[in-house]
């Protein structure tokens, strides 16, 4: 253990050097121990080498970028808290992201984006980095730029995902124009789990009185509901997804937006009982709740099949 802990200390000791081949070895190694020692990611923090990944993620070096914001990743498993008390570091983070088409290298955007992820697991960081503006506003840019590699895209989602689990945080997604591009991705999404994530996204940012009005530029609950047509084969998550959104209209949009879901979904009745049927634990709760809105509303009849779904969601 004391072995380690000198390799560490000398390893970091190594990234404030004036040569910049000592710094490069230096970093490459931290990288290499974070990612396959685990009991060694404490050590890197404690001796103090987050400070200077942070500043090396300014580097104009693609090398150096990659392999700093790869060791805060893998740090980020562990240490959360160093790394959250480290002054600038959100704005190193801010600044990998925000040149994600210029002079950052896609590795190291996609490792930023996949650490601020990891921090967001934190419910008491969520407010914080939902802060940042020019955070979320980068993560946008991610998601919009048609050139973004794939992987860049799903870990933009994916924080994006996590800023958005605080409710007063979903405005600011709003607010920075992230509706239309989010749904641009489910009807374009081809490509592999980008529907899903996407629409993870969407379904979170429904819970805000302010996405009724985005949302209807976009022709969002059409999009939704066409997600829920079991023609359309979209997988269990994406339509869980779909639930969770419309409800999240019904319970925040106001009575407008509530009574449009309504007429609407009824016209995918049965990709609701699918996943009230087929669905995860909360999955089925929230269609069971949107089916049940549905029936006590009067837009639906009660057949025989809803109401055993129903009864059977009552005795449990």
């Amino acid at each position: 253990m004391e072995v380690k802990r000198r390799t560490v200390r000398s390893l970091v000791t190594k990234l404030g050097s004036v040569s910049e081949q000592t710094r490069a070895e230096a970093l490459a190694e931290l990288r290499l121990l974070s990612k396959h020692d685990a009991e060694i990611r404490p050590m890197i923090s404690e001796a103090g080498a987050i400070p200077y990944l942070a500043e090396i993620l300014y580097s104009s070096s693609h090398a150096f970028q990659e392999n700093a914001a790869a060791t805060l990743l893998n740090l980020s498993i562990t240490s959360r808290d160093s790394l959250m008390s480290t002054r600038g570091l959100l704005d190193a983070i801010s600044h990998v992201l925000r040149h994600h088409s210029t002079s950052t290298s896609s590795a190291a955007v996609q490792s930023s984006a996949a650490t601020l992820h990891s921090l967001l697991v934190v419910d008491s960081y969520r407010p914080i980095i939902g802060a940042k503006r020019d955070i979320i506003h980068s993560l946008i840019e991610i998601i919009k730029t048609r050139n973004s590699p794939l992987r860049s895209v799903k870990d933009a989602l994916k924080a994006l995902f996590g800023i958005a689990l605080y409710p007063l945080n979903r405005h600011q997604v709003i607010a920075l124009g992230g509706v239309q591009p989010l749904f641009s991705l489910v009807v374009n999404g081809g490509r592999a789990g980008i529907v899903e994530d996407a629409s993870a996204v969407i379904a979170q940012i429904a819970g805000c009185e302010e996405s009724v009005d985005e949302f209807k530029k976009c022709c969002g609950i059409g999009v939704l509901v066409d997600l829920l047509d079991l023609g359309t084969g979209s997988g269990h998550r994406v339509k869980e997804n779909a639930v969770s959104a419309l409800l999240n209209l019904v319970n925040f949009g106001g009575e407008s937006a509530a009574e449009e879901v309504k007429e609407m979904a009824m016209q995918v009745a049965d990709g609701i009982a699918d996943v009230a049927q087929n669905g995860s634990a909360k999955g089925k709760t929230k269609a069971v709740t949107l089916l049940k809105i549905l029936v006590d509303d009067g837009n639906m009849v009660r057949d025989s099949y809803f109401s055993s779904l129903l009864d059977q969601s009552e005795s449990l």
